[in-house]
């Protein structure tokens, strides 16, 4: 721009002069004007560039990012234009085509497959305003920012305009506060939004979480630390992949403050950084990481390092811990180089691997893990070898790689727990103040999800239709926020046979978060596709016109995949699947690692980029059947891709596996008839097959074909394991293991049998039988008459915190059987915890003899603590079993899953 400026004031300079430029002499004057011109404005140029302002400050580090860049482009040339056009030079100052070049160079191929460089500037332009707008940013430094603010994902969610819309609410709400101060008051407005509620393992965008006004702690976290960005202050969502204490897992937020990092609980707001309610859990973890988008030169230790990120280790800022020094050797006693190092912890019935590595030539390798039990686990080719790391040794620990696929034999073993840990109470006066605080936002919540649909509203609407008024009130209740849409999907399809069947293939989740215009993409696709010949009419909704095929978000891909073929060649797939199948193996580049968040890239993205991870792959193959007519699905126990085809299932084949399309084997599964409670799967045992030097467990929670014992499947031959675990009261678990291989000539029968836990019930303290409680509507009862002459489980609940509301979703687990048992349960609460007890009602299928009482001044609490001679520091929930005499013969506080099963355990126990 500025060069055509010089030559056309030169031009003009010369006719303002009369000099004519047909004549030689004066078109030496002109030319030599104009070179002059040219040289001084490139001059101007270089010299405007050189005062841009970098983003990428570093030199060395710009050209790796830079050279990165470079790569990812010319891997997503299918989007070329979609994804890059933004960086045109006219367009977007240096620093933002930097900080572009960053997201580019190491996004994972979800975010390259499915989004615009529009949205990708939208979001750089929202961090660098952010950063502006707020004093802080002032004192964030570059790396920080880079990684921690910059970056628009925080892990595995669908991506939105989040951070725009939150600046927009928060910016005067925080701007006059401090960083720390900012820090929580952002706490508290996520409080305002969304609370805890238990949800499927797909993450929601942020806005959608909102809409929904609740969500497992995954989503909580990733809220969190996206609010936190949007008004500039760094945050990471920290995991604890798996607890050793107890089952399950927790996913909380870190805030850059001032220089430091500090932990908080996403959307559960305390009046202090560093304080929550799994302060005591964090300090009995063996692992807690985070990924680190990008190059990072942080100082944390890396448990992994790839091209595009890194997932460091944060352990030591929350427990005591150690560094397991592990050892790899052959039969012969030699160092095996490269072999695969996984750390494994026991926890809902499997070994799961909560860091790994890789040995190095002297066969050693090592990681920071906390003081309990670990089985170390190494494999390379066609051998494998584990071995237990006992917390207090501090000698390496030798792993033999002597154990192959094919040996039949069974095992038992202890794994310890690291102990429990004081935790600093905070004050009282702050607690109180905090306390309402939390009511009132509460009813901001409450008063948000008040506007859902009513159930007399949805009957009527059923009505007005001519709709089934049950499932029309099912759908839009599970709709919550997004009630209007499936109204609007309901109502626009009224007509249509498959409505309701269409809406039951859905998962609860997809109700919440799916526009209806993208669910009548798929359901109003009937009249414009045939189904295969010989396709059951019972496969046509679930398994051709549902969207739902893993755990991806629901996009509109099936008119689109139509759009791509002319109806001649959509026959000609839908007469031979093959065709797909070849597509896909030709097109579709696979690259794992690349989509390292696990967020499954959409079918349109994988078809527009032609690379994908492995799921994604399988998943665009499904779509891409369902679309043309013919029945497929990811079969949910061995996450196999399957297509169905004269009168069976199909697996399909897109690389050698020799797991593949095997003959099937019977199992028959048996329970012991002196186990103490009925085995549950993932509660008291798993079954998994052996693949690539690992164990990987089949997938069959809520499965009917597990449902009862007896029961009989069918399943590849193989080599298996059935591991059965049963868990103590201090956290720690006596497991039973047995190996077997399965063939079609010899089917096979195992017994799952739940070990004993060493040590007899004895009587940890005494309550008072005769203590009068004032139940939820007026009435008063004593101990002794809600116990029934059986026994009493007391649970002292505070439901404005998630683990209080787990003990509310175990108990339903074991229902059946503490009705038949006979005893009482009662729901305390606190009076100071009084103002969230009515979230108790959202909690279904309670024990029939379930009692609510509210504890004034905390009587009854102190009394139970008192016998337990407990330093309670508000480590809700607390749970103990009172035999019919008072005796406190089983207790548990805080954060643990199972609780019902092991009151049952006691209470069995204590029959005999």
């Amino acid at each position: 721009m500025r060069v055509t400026m010089c030559i056309n004031l030169i031009t003009s300079f010369g006719e303002f002069l009369g000099v004519s430029t047909k004549k030689p002499f004066c078109m030496k004057i002109l030319k030599f004007l104009s070179f002059s011109a040219l040289t001084l404005c490139a001059a101007l140029t270089i010299s405007s560039c050189e005062h841009e302002k970098h983003f990428l400050k570093e030199k060395a580090y710009r050209k790796q990012v830079h050279e990165q860049f470079e790569k990812r482009k010319a891997q997503a040339q299918g989007r070329s234009e979609a994804l890059f056009s933004v960086l045109e030079k006219g367009s977007t100052s240096l620093e933002q085509r930097e900080a572009l070049e960053f997201l580019y160079a190491y996004m994972p191929l979800c975010d390259l497959a499915d989004y615009s460089g529009e949205f990708f500037l939208k979001q750089v332009d929202a961090a660098f305003n952010a950063r502006s707008y707020f004093s802080w940013g002032k004192i964030v430094p570059d790396d920080i920012f880079r990684h921690f603010v910059l970056v628009y994902r925080v892990n595995n969610e669908y991506l939105d305009t989040a951070r725009i819309a939150f600046f927009e609410e928060l910016k005067e709400r925080v701007k006059d506060l401090s960083m720390y101060e900012a820090a929580l008051e952002v706490n508290h407005w996520c409080h305002e939004k969304v609370a805890y509620r238990g949800t499927d393992s797909r993450t929601s965008a942020p806005l959608a979480l909102v809409k929904t006004s609740w969500g497992r702690c995954g989503e909580e976290s990733t809220l969190t630390a996206a609010a936190l960005r949007a008004v500039g202050i760094p945050a990471r969502q920290c995991y604890t992949p798996r607890w050793v204490h107890t089952d399950d897992n927790h996913a909380w937020v870190e805030a850059w403050i001032d220089g430091q990092w500090h932990y908080l609980g996403a959307c559960e707001p305390e009046p202090e950084l560093d304080a929550a309610w799994f302060t005591g859990p964090a300090k009995r973890a063996m692992m807690v990481h985070t990924v680190v988008f990008g190059l990072y030169n942080g100082p944390e230790e890396k448990n992994l390092e790839t091209p595009l990120y890194s997932k460091i280790n944060l352990l030591e800022r929350y427990a005591a811990t150690r560094r397991v020094e592990v050892r790899v050797v052959d039969e012969d006693g030699r160092p095996v180089e490269g072999a695969r190092v996984q750390l494994k912890v026991y926890n809902y019935a499997e070994l799961y691997t909560i860091a790994e590595t890789v040995t190095g030539k002297d066969g050693a390798a090592s990681i920071i893990s906390g003081k309990g039990d670990l089985i170390v686990w190494a494999s390379k080719n066609d051998r494998f070898g584990y071995q237990k790391s006992e917390a207090g040794s501090e000698a390496a620990t030798l792993v033999r790689l002597n154990r192959r696929a094919g040996l039949t034999y069974e095992e038992n073993f202890v794994v310890n727990v690291p102990p429990e840990q004081a935790v600093k109470e905070l004050p009282a006066d702050k607690i109180a103040a905090n306390a309402c605080r939390l009511t009132y936002e509460d009813s901001v919540r409450n008063a948000y999800m008040s506007t859902f649909i009513k159930e007399d509203e949805a009957r009527l609407l059923a009505k007005q239709h001519g709709l089934n008024p049950d499932e029309a009130w099912k759908y839009l209740n599970l709709a919550q926020g997004s009630w209007r849409e499936v109204k609007d999907f309901i109502t626009q399809n009224r007509r249509n046979p498959d409505l309701f069947p269409f809406l039951a293939s859905l998962a609860a989740k997809d109700l919440r978060d799916t526009p209806a215009a993208y669910l009548s993409d798929h359901l109003q696709s009937r009249g414009d596709f045939r189904a295969k010949s010989g396709t059951p009419s019972s496969l046509i909704v679930p398994y051709i016109l549902s969207p739902r095929i893993d755990r991806e978000l629901i996009k509109p891909w099936r008119s689109y995949a139509r759009q791509q073929l002319s109806a001649d060649r959509q026959e000609a797939v839908r007469s031979n699947v093959g065709l797909i199948v070849d597509y896909v193996k030709s097109e579709i580049k696979i690259k794992d690692e690349e989509n390292y968040y696990n967020c499954r890239i959409t079918p349109q993205g994988v078809y527009e980029l032609k690379i994908a991870d492995r799921r994604s792959r399988n998943i665009f193959f499904v779509a891409a059947c369902r679309s043309f007519g013919i029945p497929a699905r990811i079969e949910s126990s061995t996450g196999k891709t399957q297509y169905f085809e004269s009168g069976q299932w199909v697996d399909v084949m897109f690389e050698p596996d020799s797991s593949l399309n095997l003959p099937k084997a019977g199992l028959m599964v048996d329970n012991a008839p002196d186990n103490l409670t009925k085995p549950g799967y993932y509660t008291h045992y798993t079954l998994a097959y052996f693949k690539d030097g690992d164990f990987r467990t089949l997938d069959f929670e809520d499965s009917p074909q597990v449902a009862q014992f007896p029961y009989a499947i069918d399943l590849d031959e193989g080599y298996y394991r059935l591991m059965t675990g049963s868990r103590a009261n201090d956290g720690s678990v006596f497991v039973h293991t047995e190996y077997f291989t399965l063939k079609k000539a010899a089917p096979a029968r195992v017994t799952v049998r739940l070990p004993e836990t060493e040590g007899k019930l004895f009587v940890k303290g005494i309550v008072d039988m005769n203590t009068v409680v004032a139940l939820t509507g007026g009435a008063k009862a004593t101990l002794k008459d809600l116990s029934k002459g059986k026994g009493l489980t007391l649970c002292f609940l505070d439901m404005g915190k998630e683990p209080s509301k787990h003990i509310l979703q175990d108990l339903p687990a074991v229902r059946e059987d503490m009705d038949a048992w006979g005893g009482g349960v009662l729901l305390v609460v606190p009076d100071d915890k009084a103002t969230a007890a009515s979230a108790i009602a959202a909690f279904k299928g309670l024990p029939q003899s379930t009692s609510q009482a509210i504890d004034s001044h905390r009587e009854l609490l102190r009394a139970v603590t008192g016998a337990l001679q407990m330093d309670f520091n508000d480590n809700f929930p607390l749970t103990v079993y009172l035999s019919r005499n008072g005796g406190i013969l089983y207790s548990a506080a805080g954060y643990r899953i199972g609780t019902g099963e092991e009151i049952l355990k006691t209470i069995r126990k204590e029959s005999r």
